[in-house]
């Protein structure tokens, strides 16, 4: 499996001098480090590891330890247990450090931050793709994210996510939503055409289309039909007066209704029918209340997908895409998975993980100066440092 390049010289890679490290570490560590300065280096290494299955996402601590490493003028080694994109059982080591404990024990809080996030989402990211195999994804994470550092490490962990689904036959994350981060996805842009400002701002959803067009006529056209409430009125309008981009396949509508109301012209009644038409049977096989509101209820559900379809597919518009957003996380792509939804590009943040308590890694020193020592509790970590303290290394 390839590696992706970072298309950015900052964010989580960049080295921290050392004051700014001490001020982002927790005080004991910088504790420690003055104490071991005091009464005596030794060389230690410590295993991290996160408390839940991820797929490995490591490569942006590893960078950002290399060049803090440099920075320092210091000697350390890693190694990375698991390839980019690989399964990791709960607890299993994904990293072992090893290097002087003076120069490494002011590093463990930040370290922590730049593992734990990323191979999480990757998870999260592999599981939609895989759910909906034949769906291509975008990554917009950038809207949810708490400032560029977090943003960076949530998209590298969708391409991360993404190379693993591929390399299973999947589609996967085509793409992000940003010029910062396009590079993860082997693209030298973000992607993505309009928002629903802009279709505020031109008074009308065929009047915006034309604006876009007549700005980036070599841009394929991608409409957000939701501002008005008339998705299917506003789609067929679009549709129609751009009929060869829609016969070229250049041509897609955007659903992102929200959760207050249905796609235009469905109600429950409707919603149950379009289902019964186009997959007979999904309804019968739903297994929660939120999967069954991913089926047939308000905002983009699954039968508003297939009613889009359908109506452009009777209008004469069968190469027209369909592009979806709005909550599409790992549970609503299995639903859309189980009704079929004839859907071409998801469009989601919704990777990044939900409970944040579940991203948490951690790191314990398993050996001193070669010898192998680690808190009780935590000795099912010795396994491979106990191996390499023995061959000397």
């Amino acid at each position: 499996m390839s590696a992706v390049q970072s298309p950015t010289a900052f964010g989580p890679s960049q080295a921290l001098d050392d004051a700014t490290i001490r001020a982002r570490t927790d005080a004991y560590f910088n504790r420690t480090r003055d104490i071991v300065t005091r009464f005596g280096d030794r060389r230690v290494t410590y295993a991290l590891f996160v408390r839940r299955p991820v797929l490995s996402a490591t490569r942006l601590m590893t960078e950002w330890l290399d060049n803090v490493a440099r920075e320092r003028g210091i000697s350390l080694t890693h190694e990375v247990m698991f390839a980019e994109g690989a399964w990791v059982g709960a607890g299993e080591p994904l990293v072992y450090i090893t290097g002087s404990f003076a120069a490494l024990a002011d590093l463990e809080t930040l370290l922590l931050q730049k593992l734990g996030p990323p191979c999480v989402a990757a998870l999260n990211a592999y599981q939609m793709a895989m759910a909906l195999p034949k769906v291509r994804f975008l990554a917009m994470e950038a809207r949810h994210c708490a400032g560029f550092e977090m943003q960076e490490q949530m998209a590298y962990a969708a391409s991360i996510g993404s190379l693993a689904a591929r390399s299973e036959g999947a589609l996967g994350f085509v793409g992000g939503a940003n010029d910062a981060t396009a590079g993860f996805f082997g693209q030298s842009a973000g992607l993505g055409t309009m928002p629903h400002a802009l279709i505020g701002y031109a008074g009308s959803t065929l009047r915006a289309a034309e604006m876009f067009h007549e700005a980036f006529p070599e841009s394929d056209l991608v409409v957000l039909t939701d501002y008005f409430g008339h998705e299917v009125t506003d789609g067929l309008a679009v549709c129609r007066a751009f009929p060869e981009l829609a016969a070229a396949g250049r041509l897609a509508v955007r659903l992102d209704t929200h959760g207050g109301r249905f796609l235009e012209g469905l109600d429950p009644q409707k919603s149950y029918a379009a289902l019964e038409r186009n997959t007979p049977g999904t309804i019968r096989r739903y297994r929660s209340e939120t999967e069954l509101r991913n089926l047939v209820g308000t905002g983009v559900s699954a039968a508003a997908i297939w009613r889009m379809r359908e109506v452009l597919d009777e209008a004469g518009f069968p190469k027209v895409r369909i592009i979806v957003s709005s909550g599409f996380n790992v549970e609503k792509c299995l639903a859309m998975a189980d009704a079929h939804a004839p859907i071409d590009v998801v469009g989601t943040g919704s990777f990044i993980p939900d409970r944040w308590s579940e991203t948490y890694a951690t790191a314990d020193i398993v050996s001193y100066d070669g010898e192998p020592r680690v808190k009780v509790g935590r000795e099912f970590l010795l396994r491979r440092a106990g191996d390499r303290a023995a061959a000397g290394t």
